[in-house]
């Protein structure tokens, strides 16, 4: 959790320099393209604060009132984050539509396209490396602050290449075009956000994530785990929380249950890479299993075994047994 914290302090430190030359850009061309830009810079420091927040949040042990943790917090970081972001589209598309009646005069576009040129470098530098460190800490607050930090210097490179357009041809209106074209895509990049962040807080089906928890399953699964169903995850932050229901044989003790519901409890932490905690309801097989059940030498089957299914996210996914679904 430190390391979080201190990439996100880098961010912030350099979102607030980078913000600094690009309203310097502004001022030296009078551009309203590079004003969009700087705009975003804005969001892009205010984003980088919250987020130190809500991982120095998330990291709290958890307690009596908040018995998953604090990690569902990251969502409402990413939530504010494409908050900004889309109003930070509507208003640098307002003031595009403003400059088509009220035009501004443009200058100086090599000094600004200099400044511009390094913050692109260092955003995306600094977004790739957090988008990568977010795949090994598992952040989603990482993630989504690299991810803009990405955008922002994917939108600078076409905003030099519209500047440079501009500088070589004299033609104004081009300078409201990239305003239009750039406030459309921080627009639909916020909302990306937002929805993504939507979807955490109602708990909505990763199924990138099932269905990687269902493919370790399948590559580990052992012919005594004859099903799996109403396979759940939800995400807490780092932390993933998993529910589902093994069938296991019904002659088995308890404390043979308990191992086999251990081992698959072992079997998922070992191979997600991430803090994982299961709930695991463990169902007696009946008759009806014995069809698609792979137990050797099984004393109570009633039936050979016909089928083998596959378990993918969708089988794994369904609140039902196998032998109700086929």
């Amino acid at each position: 959790m430190n390391k979080q914290k201190n990439i996100i302090r880098l961010a912030l430190a350099a979102g607030i320099l980078l913000m600094l030359i690009k309203f310097g850009a502004y001022l030296l061309t009078n551009s309203n393209a590079v004003l969009t830009d700087a705009m975003e810079s804005i969001v892009n420091v205010v984003a980088s604060g919250f987020a130190f927040y809500s991982i120095h949040l998330a990291a709290r042990p958890r307690d009596q009132n908040h018995p998953y943790g604090h990690g569902k917090v990251e969502f409402f970081s990413v939530f504010l984050e494409g908050g900004l972001i889309f109003i930070a589209g509507m208003l640098i598309l307002a003031k595009a539509v403003y400059n088509i009646f009220f035009p501004e005069t443009v200058g100086n576009l090599i000094g600004g396209m200099g400044l511009l040129a390094f913050t692109g470098v260092v955003n995306f530098v600094l977004g790739t490396y957090m988008v990568t460190q977010s795949k090994s800490l598992n952040s989603l607050t990482l993630l989504a602050d690299g991810k803009h930090l990405q955008t922002d210097a994917y939108s600078t490179v076409g905003l030099l290449v519209g500047l440079f357009l501009m500088y070589i041809t004299g033609f104004g209106w081009i300078d409201i075009v990239l305003s239009l074209g750039l406030g459309t895509y921080i627009l639909i990049s916020g909302y990306k956000l937002l929805r993504r962040s939507i979807a955490g807080l109602m708990d909505e089906s990763d199924m990138k994530l099932l269905g990687k928890v269902a493919n370790i399953l399948q590559r580990h699964r052992k012919d005594d785990w004859i099903d799996v169903h109403n396979l759940r995850v939800q995400r807490y932050g780092h932390e993933l929380h998993i529910d589902c229901h093994v069938t296991l044989p019904n002659y088995y003790d308890l404390n043979k249950v308990h191992d086999e519901v251990s081992l698959i409890d072992t079997v998922i932490n070992s191979n997600l890479h991430s803090n994982t905690e299961l709930f695991i309801h463990a169902d007696p097989c009946i008759p009806a299993c014995c069809k698609y059940c792979r137990v050797k030498n099984c004393p109570i089957r009633s039936e050979a075994q016909q089928v083998d299914h596959v378990w993918d996210e969708e089988r794994l996914g369904k609140n039902e047994k196998h032998f109700e679904n086929g």
